[in-house]
């Protein structure tokens, strides 16, 4: 608590004295003769303003003003019903470079951006980019400057290259955008361009890299007057159609399988500020495939979340790191134990791994006075698996009951960044299944030039009774950080402490509880250029963490390194730690029991060539000596990205990753003992991706992947009561090797058709096998993959979009 006060009373000094950053201001005007959006810059509407321009590089030299043969012009109006942006890019045309890339995805080409602060709080904002293609890319921005590119919104933009450069056109209707109800707008504003030739990112309110953040260091929008937030309405409607084949030969399974889905998205404006979207019945079989893996240690593999739902405008539910989103329908918290409720004789014929999601919706959005507002909900449909008897009779057994996911979130904006935070997470489900709460208050303060700050966290759980007669567990997490995060040099301080029964996972991701972590971490960052380097940023820390209860050392280790950009744009990361023996807690798998972990020393080296040439690749290496059994293990790869055409992209990537003498746990013996192993392992993984983009509305995808990995175990030990290993006959476990194989393809082609609207075909590949036999050789890993039966998906899904205005009006 002193400590706490110590830092509270510092940020206040520098909260005090600190002063604020000039900023640019520009003015729109509103016109009575809105422009065509087809790139040409001749309407009478770009001839009654003047333009933004003198925009500043921020990198690979911050601060220099851009030349007057490559400067850049903005220039905005608006009317009753959108916002207009017209943009000239002088520059020399063979010097534009012109990547074909679908939307989202900038990729290798140049850009012009234009980002709204629409409440003007320094902290969240709306992005609209385009390229010298026309490919379209927007994003929401929350806490200064976090990126959230799964949003998007449907807009208008046109691109022309010509003599001069280039030229954009972009027409951002209001219902794109969340603004005040307010007779006079403020807004914050910024615009960025990118020259790839050269490698060169301009802003038109300077950017200071050594500053955290950049939706602070917005200039400021004037002058626009009079307007309303519309009806925002649409609706999304999709049909769907899969074909899957799996090799059963089973005589009570089907080989072929197909269905035909349809549901139906729905976004509709509650007022000025806050959106409702919803999804109902809908469909996620066109998602990319999950990169799986052997997990051979005592914590859950967190996945990515693919599906657009959930990656779409969440940066309210992601605030405390609660939300973990694949907990709902594809990956549940909580299945049943099925075999303790098997009658004798009956075996289980079919065990649904993921859990059918019904519906779900969001509230979210933030008033004129900075408090942001956000509810999730969502419901998943009963689990059930099929069992059958010696009779040949069948039954159904609940894996997995009616369950019901709830988020409420409220976020206050403050002044200088700063926010308070308040997040609660409920699930619900339906019987005797236990239901789980978790409620946690947030606080992030900044000082006013946004360099010091001071952050907490108070995170409380409940769990109910999982079966009758136990009992509920309540917990609590602390967290406490601060530190300096602007200017050359920077540290910070972190603490962390989760007492034995907080539990987040019903709905959250969370390895393990029971801690107390402290760390201290020191950087220094150049981002002026040198002889030698455009900007290098390095770091030295120290982390320590006990057992909370009974209170124990568990481990330490000290990490220093850094990254360099080259002159010529390559870029190095080195990176070195040593780890302190230690006690692991959580390896044995059993309450009470605890491993000495030996002493390791890690180095870590990562090159990557300039990222603008039609060629370029990175190579890494890393390598990692434990002091027991005298393990070594190693990482080394590369990766590789070949611009074929301006529509043709490859790439390739490629990791081994052998363990020599490594040590873990394996198994629980007859006699109740704790077995490790002593073990060599193998990992090679392998991929293929490659995009041919039509136009900015067309393209088809591939992606293949080979992800071999297998454990050979040498040796065999139980664990002693003092941590230790004792050698071991291993009776029980001689020949229980492991070798896992997956290989998936993933071929999408997708079509927008209309704004908002899209056809795609997408085939999916997957096979999976885990066995005990120990194949040495990569070859004769892939080739047994590809013999393996096949998983093969084909689905058509189209989308189209409905607005409610457009509807009206026709």
């Amino acid at each position: 608590m002193k400590f706490s006060l110590i830092f509270f009373s510092f940020f206040l000094v520098f909260v005090c004295f600190s002063e604020a950053q000039e900023s640019k201001t520009f003015s729109a005007i509103r016109t009575e003769h809105s422009p065509k959006i087809d790139g040409e810059l001749d309407d009478r509407a770009w001839k009654e303003t003047m333009p933004a321009s003198r925009f500043t590089e921020f990198k690979p030299v911050p601060g220099r003003v851009e030349t007057e043969d490559k400067r850049t012009e903005v220039r905005i109006v608006y009317d009753n019903t959108a916002i207009y942006i017209g943009a000239r890019m002088y520059d020399e045309p063979d010097s534009i470079f012109r990547e074909v890339m679908p939307r989202d995805n900038l990729a290798n080409s140049d850009f012009i951006g234009i980002v709204f602060d629409t409440y003007l709080d320094r902290i969240n904002a709306f992005g609209f980019y385009v390229s010298s293609t026309g490919t379209q890319f927007d994003a929401k921005y929350s806490n200064s400057g976090s990126e959230d590119n799964n949003w998007n919104a449907v807009w208008d933009s046109q691109v022309k290259i010509d003599s001069l450069g280039w030229t954009a056109e972009l027409k951002i209707p209001y219902s794109a955008l969340r603004f005040s109800s307010n007779d006079i707008q403020e807004w914050g504003l910024n615009m960025t361009r990118r020259r790839h030739m050269s490698n060169r990112q301009s802003s038109w309110n300077a950017i200071d890299p050594k500053v955290s953040g950049f939706i602070n260091q917005s200039g400021e929008l004037q002058g626009i007057k009079g307007i309303k937030s519309p009806v925002r309405l649409s609706f999304s409607p999709y049909l769907s159609s899969t074909v899957n084949h799996y090799p059963h030969n089973q005589p009570e399974l089907q080989n072929t399988s197909s269905s035909f889905n349809g549901g139906m998205d729905i976004k509709y404006g509650i007022n000025q500020s806050f959106t409702l979207d919803m999804t109902l019945v809908p469909d996620f079989g066109q998602i990319r495939s999950d990169n799986r893996v052997l997990n051979l240690s005592p914590f859950e593999v967190r996945f990515n979340e693919n599906r657009q739902f959930f990656t779409e405008g969440t940066e309210l539910f992601n605030k405390g790191n609660l939300f973990y989103s694949r907990r709902i329908g594809s990956n549940p918290a909580y299945i049943a134990n099925i075999n303790s409720r098997l009658l004798p004789g009956e075996t289980v014929k079919e065990h649904p791994s993921q859990s059918k999601l019904l519906n779900a919706t969001k509230i979210s959005g933030r008033s004129q006075n900075g408090l942001g507002l956000g509810f999730f909900n969502a419901v998943t449909k009963r689990g059930f698996s099929r069992v059958q008897n010696s009779l040949g009779e069948e039954r159904l057994i609940e894996t997995h009951p009616l369950t019901n996911y709830n988020i409420l979130v409220l976020d206050q904006s403050l002044k200088n960044n700063s926010s308070v935070t308040f997040l609660n997470t409920n699930v619900l489900r339906q019987g005797s299944a236990y239901d789980a709460n978790v409620s946690s208050f947030l606080t992030n303060l900044n000082d006013r030039n946004n360099r010091y700050y001071i952050s907490g966290a108070g995170k409380i759980s409940y769990v109910g009774a999982e079966t009758p007669g136990s009992s509920s567990n309540t917990g609590f997490n602390y967290e406490l950080d601060a530190g300096k995060k602007s200017g050359n040099f920077t540290w910070g301080y972190g603490f962390e402490l989760t007492d034995n029964k907080f539990d987040p996972t019903d709905l959250g991701y969370f390895n393990n509880n029971n801690f107390i972590n402290n760390s201290l971490n020191l950087g220094f960052n150049s981002y002026t250029p040198g002889m030698v380097f455009n900007r290098f940023n390095t770091y030295m820390g120290i982390f320590q963490t006990q057992r909370f209860k009974p209170r124990a050392y568990q481990s330490s280790r000290a990490s220093l390194g850094g990254f360099f950009e080259f002159k010529n744009f390559w870029t190095l990361n080195l990176d070195f730690y040593r780890q302190f023996m230690g006690k692991d807690f959580y390896e044995p798998r059993v309450a009470g029991k605890e491993y000495n972990t030996p002493a390791s020393t890690y180095a870590n080296f990562r090159l990557r060539s300039n990222p603008i040439r039609k060629y370029n690749a990175g190579v890494f290496f890393s390598a990692r000596l434990r002091e027991q059994f005298h393990g070594v293990g190693y990482v080394a790869g590369f990766y590789q990205n070949f611009r074929v055409k301006n529509r043709l992209s490859l790439g390739v990537d490629f990791n081994t990753q052998p363990q020599y003498d490594y040590s873990a746990w394996l198994g629980i013996s007859k006699a109740k003992e704790i077995i490790f192993s002593r073990f060599d392992r193998n990992t090679i993984e392998s991929m293929f991706d490659a995009t041919y983009t039509f136009n900015s509305n067309m393209a088809i995808m591939a992606r293949g992947r080979h992800y071999w990995s297998n454990r050979n175990n040498l040796a065999f030990y139980f664990l002693r009561d003092d941590g230790e290993l004792q050698s071991h006959d291993g009776a029980e476990f001689k020949g229980t090797h492991t070798n896992y194989n997956v290989f998936n393809i993933d071929l999408v082609y997708s079509w927008r058709f209309a704004p908002g609207s899209e056809l795609s075909l997408a085939y999916k590949n997957l096979s999976e096998d885990m066995e005990s036999d120990n194949r040495m050789g990569y070859l004769q890993n892939f080739d047994h993959i590809m013999s393996q039966p096949q998983n093969n998906n084909l689905s058509l899904k189209i989308l189209y979009y409905v607005d409610y205005l457009q509807l009206k009006r026709r």
